[in-house]
């Protein structure tokens, strides 16, 4: 029986996965790491997310080396950050982990090819490292509304974080180019990474469909915070900003953390 290669937009999503090779439009961090331990995968190509700080993009590699299990990554400069179709299209590997390059997968390699080879890979169960992704929640003296910090947007909560400003570790682009997808919440505010930004600006995906729904919304930039942790995107240095957050003060340029503490309080 051939191994499957399986496409997920998001590793949040997977469904019977154990023991394929998954092609995902998350970003490679320690947490999307995490999960694809969990699932049992057999190896697995992320998307790059523009490496950024500290090259959280891509951790989850080492983490999964680590466990002898394959992985591999794509350049944010070669396919859509959430787009598997356009990975699988146009995607070029940029980053390969030890166990990954065992099965002849390198940089510069066609992401649909590197898929192929990674079929050759062991199949190793491991144990995931301890969840460390967290909700905190925030109120600044004279906050009229919470600052929710979120490392995963698929950790938000459409009743809990309604009209809060919801700050998450995620990726500014459409998973799946879905715009329903973009918070599952009416928040007041929403900040995200934006995965390098990448190619056609797909790591600001978000930002228009928020702006339709009356969401100020920024990202972050990759260089200036760690992918997948929400206390690092508030530190971080704005990139974007739809026009609705822009109407509210938001510059490139500026930081987060007092334009959005400023937010709270008005």
């Amino acid at each position: 029986m051939q191994i499957p290669i399986r496409l997920a937009p998001t590793l949040t999503k997977l469904v019977d996965c154990k023991g394929a090779v998954v092609v995902t439009g998350s970003h490679g961090g320690r947490y999307c790491g995490r999960l694809a331990v969990m699932a049992g995968l057999r190896a697995a190509i992320f998307h790059d997310a523009g490496v950024g700080l500290e090259a959280a993009g891509i951790a989850a590699l080492a983490l999964l080396d680590d466990r002898e299990i394959a992985a591999a990554a794509a350049s944010h400069l070669s396919c859509r950050v959430g787009d598997t179709d356009d990975m699988m299209r146009r995607g070029v590997i940029s980053h390969a982990n030890a166990a990954a390059m065992a099965c002849g997968v390198s940089p510069g390699l066609a992401c649909a090819e590197a898929a192929e080879k990674l079929r050759a890979a062991p199949h190793h169960l491991a144990k995931p490292p301890a969840a460390t992704e967290a909700r905190q929640r925030l109120e600044p003296q004279g906050a009229k509304r919470a600052i929710v910090l979120i490392d995963s947007a698929s950790l938000v909560e459409p009743e809990a974080d309604r009209g809060a400003i919801i700050v998450t570790g995620s990726h500014g682009g459409l998973v799946g180019g879905d715009q329903r997808m973009a918070l599952r919440a009416e928040g007041f505010a929403a900040a995200f990474n934006d995965a390098g930004i990448g190619v056609g600006q797909a790591g600001l995906g978000r930002l228009a469909p928020l702006d339709a729904r009356g969401i100020a919304a920024i990202t972050v930039a990759a260089a200036t915070a760690r992918i997948g942790e929400a206390a690092s995107t508030l530190e971080g240095e704005i990139s974007a900003a739809n026009e609705r957050a822009r109407a509210l003060g938001a510059r490139e340029g500026l930081k987060a953390r007092p334009l959005l503490e400023a937010w709270a309080k008005a």
